[in-house]
């Protein structure tokens, strides 16, 4: 995997934490192409990472055999339309990170036909290298695959694989929404803090620190969450 030439379409926060993971686990970063129209993004990607970047899709994309969609939702069409071609004439492995856009949309803007894609589900924790990343394969996607896609979010956080497509919904409530509901409880935390006495430094140090104990106790027992809080 540190030798496979990856190209990212889009380098925004989440396509920066996957590239910043597979440097720091050893992936080369003259194998890792990054397209953005943004040239302060571009001049970022460069100077921290020492990646390859540009604005052209097509050139950065080409001969790449895994390309991540890292764009918004809302242009990936245009950019996969864009890219069509040049997939169609080599297809790599297509790992695409857009919230909420189906496989069978991505594959049917990308031409069509046995092309392996994978969806993954990464959190914001990954921009802090500790995602909960879920990943659904569509059946072009082969072992070797599964195992470069899984490899790659592996570099930001802990991954899991569904089988329906349809789960990925469930994962968005669960640990794409979950991280806002920790927070929430912690700014409750830090207010009840704060109104019995405490400065607000300490009712937040005491805070993060209690939250980050309790997800260390609960991820190295064997218990429950319902008796560990008994």
């Amino acid at each position: 995997m540190k030798e496979i030439p990856i190209a990212f379409i889009g380098g925004g926060n989440m396509a920066r934490s996957l590239i910043g993971g597979l440097i720091t686990g050893g992936h080369h970063a003259d194998c890792i192409r990054v397209a953005d129209p943004d040239a302060g993004q571009r001049e970022f990607l460069r100077s921290h990472f020492g990646v390859q970047t540009g604005a052209d899709n097509l050139e950065l994309a080409a001969k790449s055999k895994v390309i991540v969609l890292a764009v918004k939702p809302q242009i990936l069409q245009t950019v996969a339309q864009q890219l069509a071609p040049l997939i169609q004439s080599s297809p790599p492995l297509l790992i695409s990170i857009a919230a909420g856009v189906r496989e069978p949309d991505v594959r049917r803007w990308l031409g069509g036909g046995p092309l392996a894609v994978v969806r993954a589900m990464p959190n914001t924790p990954a921009l802090v290298g500790s995602a909960a990343s879920a990943l659904f394969a569509n059946e072009f996607v082969s072992e070797h695959q599964r195992q470069q896609a899984e490899s790659l979010l592996r570099a930001v956080g802990v991954t899991v694989w569904v089988k329906d497509e349809a789960l990925l919904d469930a994962v968005t409530a669960l640990s794409g929404s979950g991280p806002a509901y920790f927070f929430l409880l912690m700014e409750a935390l830090e207010q009840v803090g704060i109104r019995l006495g405490l400065n607000a430094d300490t009712a937040r140090l005491l805070t993060l620190q209690t939250a980050f104990g309790a997800a260390k106790m609960a991820l190295e027992s064997a218990e429950s969450p319902a008796t560990l809080r008994a």
